[in-house]
């Protein structure tokens, strides 16, 4: 792992090295949103699969209600219908969580890269880099030590903060929207039946807590290593731009794969 962690390392300073015309002493936080790009195109393809899946299982919806309605006092029964129905549609339910599932080991090498102090038995000198005052390396606890939220290194993380806060707001608009767009089930009838009333309350309450979702980025970016929040920051701003093209003509379907 550490010689991986070595290479790694290596790849990020020759990425680094050549934007330093440019960047200067943030060519490595360049280099890094470089990377993020680099990996969230690797990913589109699942990405526009994902959409292609939601499509699909937006046309099953009235299959499905009919199959709820023929085995509302059967779960067992209805959960294997629409798994059947998906295996003959071939729709994998699964397929809106790929892509985020393939960022996870971009996520984590690079926190664990800028979490450790040495690289192969020699100091990591990654950390000594830079965007703007704070550390790539540091924290936002860091920078609260050093100057303050006002601070050299605090005004970095309001930026991020300001990015952050920005995208979710437009995500929180949009999810609502798709979410107001999707028929929802009679309460009515679902209290009837002692066993669709926990499904209805589960919905009315995944409807109250998706659209908030995307602000708890805020806490990921307050939490790891700076150079890890770049990651999410800018992955998170290409998932909201992505989104928006890929489902514009799905709001029901969007709704579902909204995530942080």
């Amino acid at each position: 792992m550490s010689t991986f962690m070595s290479v790694f390392a290596s790849l990020v300073e020759h990425i680094a090295d050549l934007l330093d015309p440019l960047f200067h002493a943030s060519a490595t936080a360049a280099a890094i949103i470089l990377f993020t790009a680099f990996v969230r195109l690797l990913v589109h393809p699942l990405s526009r699969a994902s959409a292609r899946g939601q499509r699909q299982r937006a046309k099953l919806q009235p299959r499905i209600a009919e199959l709820r309605t023929k085995h509302k006092k059967n779960p067992e029964k209805l959960q294997k219908a629409i798994m059947e129905l998906h295996k003959e549609e071939k729709v994998s339910p699964l397929s809106g969580c790929l892509p985020s599932l393939f960022q996870l080991p971009a996520f984590f090498l690079l926190y664990h890269l800028f979490s450790n102090t040495s690289l192969g038995g020699e100091p990591n000198a990654l950390l000594g880099h830079t965007l703007g005052a704070a550390p790539l390396g540091g924290r936002f606890k860091d920078a609260l030590a050093d100057g303050g939220l006002f601070g050299a290194q605090g005004v970095v993380y309001l930026g991020l903060f300001a990015i952050v806060a920005a995208v979710a707001s437009f995500n929180y608009v949009r999810t609502k929207r798709q979410m107001a767009a999707q028929p929802v089930p009679p309460t009515a009838t679902a209290a009837a039946d002692g066993q669709q009333a926990p499904m209805a309350g589960a919905m009315a309450s995944m409807t109250k807590i998706m659209p908030l979702m995307s602000f708890m980025t805020l806490f990921t970016v307050g939490f790891v290593p700076l150079a890890a929040a770049l990651y999410v920051v800018t992955s998170t701003t290409w998932s909201a731009v992505e989104r928006a093209v890929l489902y514009r003509d799905m709001p029901s379907a969007a709704a579902l794969a909204t995530a942080v």
